[in-house]
């Protein structure tokens, strides 16, 4: 996500920072560069046109000029002008004040409509609120089929009439039926086309003035560059939009849709779909964003990704283990499932500031991390609460069981132990300063010892 446009902004910027004084010619020079970079990621002319000239009118002014360290100031301008050109803050969904809340998902076929939907889904349930998926698209085939299999997935229940009714009754039908069962939110799957028509546009108009939905949000595949903003455009000018979800954000895309769609359309977007899973739905933060594109890091999404998957008295627990140098094989191989749950490891150490251009050159191979869980499930249970235990001759066994050469698995006692080691000195330093200053500490550790599990275990291109 934007990895190329993230990579040649902070190209640009690089030189900047190594100057103790910038000249307007500097200056200059950086935005021509800037231009270029946000061009090639498919931004709207306009909007690049009008960003590159806040962003230059600030950065020559005194107060950028005269401050010690001018390079710097100039990438937070740049951050604030990405953040405030992404809508500036993050935009809620419209609850209802009296239930139910009614969400009507519109696009183009091909978008992710129908998947998330489903997503959209499980992220309300997860909030404990009680949502319900009406099926209302009736042309595409087997669409409420995946509509119903995704939402079992996801836990929600799927209302359907099949495809022989006309969406509208089904939209009539799925608002009665959630009243039965007291569902509090429903989420409207609408049929897509492979393009705008008026067919397609009467059939949504007669939906919504039926429902009158709290939230009508247009999902848009963000691969399509500027398409999904000239699709904005339409569906906004047509039906009325509140919202955009932005869909295969993961993808390899040039990201120009997320830069513009907000600039173009004045609508936010609220969400972004991040993989193919039915959790990969986050909210949609342009600070945060604009952090990743500037390789800053996102450390909140990385800490509400790891609470969501984290029961906090397991990871007390766990800390009090490390600490104390009683971490096994049993807690590394909890902690490795957790971390998977998050997502593609790559993703997540991308989220750490600075550590976007420290992975440019290593090649994260998550079959080495199923390696890694070969081996210990292949130790007795013995052998994963003792490692102490596991001599040359059981290693060999555990080489045969696993699969692995022997050499790996000396590889991960030795990294398991430096863990270890790691945190029984790391142990003894917060005694020391519970002894100074009587309070502090070190805060809670989700991941564990050595960084992250089977941290070493992939090399470099």
């Amino acid at each position: 996500m934007f990895e190329s446009l993230g990579e040649k902004l902070q190209n640009a910027f690089k030189r900047l920072t190594g100057k103790g004084k910038l000249t307007e010619a500097d200056v200059s020079e950086a935005m021509r560069e800037v231009r270029m970079a946000l061009l090639e990621a498919d931004v709207n002319f306009k909007v690049v046109k009008e960003f590159v000239s806040k962003v230059k009118d600030r950065a020559v002014g005194e107060e950028v000029m005269a401050t010690l360290n001018p390079g710097q100031m100039v990438i937070k301008i740049v951050h604030e002008e990405l953040t405030a050109l992404m809508g500036g803050a993050n935009a809620a969904l419209n609850i209802a004040e009296r239930p139910p809340t009614i969400i009507m998902m519109c696009g183009l076929q091909g978008a992710g409509k129908t998947t998330h939907a489903a997503k959209l889904a499980l992220k309300l349930r997860k909030e404990g609120r009680k949502p319900l998926l009406v099926a209302a698209d009736i042309y595409r085939p087997a669409a409420i089929t995946q509509l119903e299999v995704m939402g079992e997935k996801a836990g929600v229940p799927v209302f359907s009439m099949g495809d022989k009714v006309s969406p509208v009754e089904i939209a009539r039908g799925g608002f009665a039926y959630a009243a039965e069962q007291h569902r509090d939110v429903i989420i409207v799957d609408t049929a897509g086309r492979l393009h705008i028509d008026e067919a397609l546009m009467a059939e949504l108009q007669q939906i919504k003035e039926i429902l009158k939905p709290h939230e009508t949000l247009l999902v848009v595949d963000a691969m399509t560059g500027q398409d999904a903003v000239t699709v904005a455009e339409h569906f906004d000018g047509q039906l009325g939009i509140d919202g955009v979800i932005l869909t295969k954000l993961d993808g390899d895309t040039r990201g120009g849709a997320a830069l513009s769609v907000r600039q173009v359309t004045g609508k936010p977007i609220k969400f972004v779909g991040v993989g193919e899973k039915v959790e990969a739905l986050e909210a949609f933060h342009p600070e945060r964003m604009a952090s990743r594109i500037l390789g800053m890091g996102d450390v909140l999404t990385l800490i509400e990704r790891a609470q969501e998957q984290i029961d906090e008295k397991q990871a007390e627990q766990m800390t009090r283990k490390m600490l104390k140098a009683e971490f096994n094989f049993e807690d590394f191989l909890e902690q490795m499932r957790t971390m998977k749950k998050m997502g593609p490891l790559q993703d997540i150490l991308k989220m750490l500031p600075g550590m976007g251009n420290q992975l440019k050159d290593i090649n994260i191979d998550e079959k080495e991390m199923a390696h890694v869980e070969a081996i210990i499930l292949s130790m007795t249970p013995k052998e994963r609460r003792h490692p102490d235990l596991i001599n040359h001759r059981r290693k060999e066994r555990l080489a045969r069981g696993s699969g692995r050469p022997i050499a790996e698995v000396h590889r991960l006692m030795k990294q398991f132990e430096q863990s270890r080691k790691m945190m029984k000195q790391l142990g003894g330093m917060e005694k020391l300063m519970k002894k100074g200053k009587g309070k502090g500490g070190f805060p809670k550790l989700p991941f564990g010892g050595g960084g992250f599990p089977g941290g070493g275990l992939f090399g470099r291109k």
